[in-house]
């Protein structure tokens, strides 16, 4: 072995465990031809974490200490430490004792052998002794894992893992385009590194996990967040049925507020031809935002100004032909909500197309 690791470990508020931590690495990664540095990210530690970590740097050289001036989260504190990491492998440390840093040397195995750019230390591919400990922590771990993977792809056991190892190269160019700023950094980076089509192996990693009484941070809301961004980060590169499947919801939703707002409007005395161009430039908003809230914002194809351009005269086309299906279905003696509601349903189809192929197509 021969080659440079640097491991990024954020930290806020672990007086308890850093010291132990740093020190950990450093002795179970004394590894014959593993040249090792460590970059310490304090994000705003206000229990003495900090003057720990000084100390420590004074001591051995290896230590980088990097720090923000208030607290951010694990995601910057990571993107902070990205920046300074010189190493040919990067990997990734929590602050805390739950991970054994001696599986970073069975990690590097595929990337030094040219198998892999990225590997994941998985905590499900083996049985092993183990210390139980919170089964709805487990499930949401392995359920945010199956959903993510629904979406890249990539058929990974441990989404959530914090052991994660990158060729320098890869992350370097990953990194300047990551967002997330607390435990979204996870579905995050993992919908990024699937859409470079980089080699991910997986490598089975030893886990002692620590109670939420002894300082675990993660928690429900964390979980919410990284639904969401697996669908935000994923979805516009997910494979076609999955992406078929957020159409679905955006477009019920739209065609939802597209009945509401006609009912609405006729209920109060609006005319039909009035209330049916009236409803759909309603929905069609509906429809924008959705889709850039959800799914496209910071990914479409070309400038805002061309992106609403090209939107506004899809709009129109979609407007006129939701117009004329309403109007010659109510000329055909249909109910004015019937032939609205299959107006919006070939709306919705149209809408698809013309959005995943020309208004939000990705940048590549």
């Amino acid at each position: 072995m021969d080659c440079k690791l640097s491991l990024i470990i954020p930290c806020y508020n672990e007086a308890g465990t850093i010291e132990e931590c740093v020190l950990n690495v450093m002795n179970r990664l004394d590894v014959d031809g593993l040249a090792l540095e460590i970059i310490v990210v304090d994000d705003a530690s206000s229990d003495g974490s900090v003057e720990i970590l000084e100390r420590l740097a004074r001591d051995h050289p290896e230590i980088t200490i990097l720090k923000h001036e208030r607290n951010r989260g694990k995601g910057a504190a990571l993107r902070t430490g990205l920046v300074r990491a010189s190493g040919d492998y990067v990997g990734i440390q929590d602050a805390d004792m739950e991970y054994d840093p001696r599986d970073y040397v069975k990690m590097l195995e595929p990337c030094l052998s040219g198998k892999a750019d990225v590997v994941y230390g998985s905590r499900y591919l083996k049985p092993d002794t183990r210390r139980i400990l919170y089964f709805w922590h487990t499930w949401m771990n392995k359920t945010l894992t199956f959903v993510s993977n629904m979406f890249t792809n990539l058929d990974i056991s441990d989404m959530e893992t914090c052991y994660k190892l990158f060729r320098n190269d890869v992350i370097k160019k990953i990194a300047p385009d990551l967002k997330e700023d607390r435990f979204g950094f996870e579905p995050e980076i993992t919908a990024k590194v699937a859409s470079s089509g980089r080699p991910v192996y997986e490598c089975a990693i030893s886990y002692n996990p620590r109670s939420y009484e002894e300082g675990k941070k993660i928690g429900w809301r964390d979980g919410i967040r990284a639904l969401y961004c697996i669908l935000h980060y994923s979805g516009p590169t997910a494979p076609l049925p999955m992406q078929i499947l957020i159409y679905l919801f955006i477009g019920f939703a739209s065609m939802l507020v597209d009945l509401v707002s006609f009912s609405a409007l006729t209920h109060y005395g609006c005319s039909v031809r009035v209330a049916i161009a009236a409803a759909f430039l309603v929905a069609a908003a509906c429809n924008y935002i959705l889709c850039v809230a959800i799914l496209f914002r910071h990914k479409a194809r070309g400038s805002a100004f061309s992106e609403i351009t090209a939107y506004i005269v899809s709009a129109i086309i979609m407007c006129a032909i939701d117009y004329g299906v309403t109007l010659g279905l109510i000329s055909l003696s249909r109910s004015p909500f019937w032939s609205k509601f299959w107006g919006a349903v070939i709306g919705f189809a149209g809408n698809f197309i013309i959005r995943r192929n020309f208004i939000f197509k990705i940048k590549r």
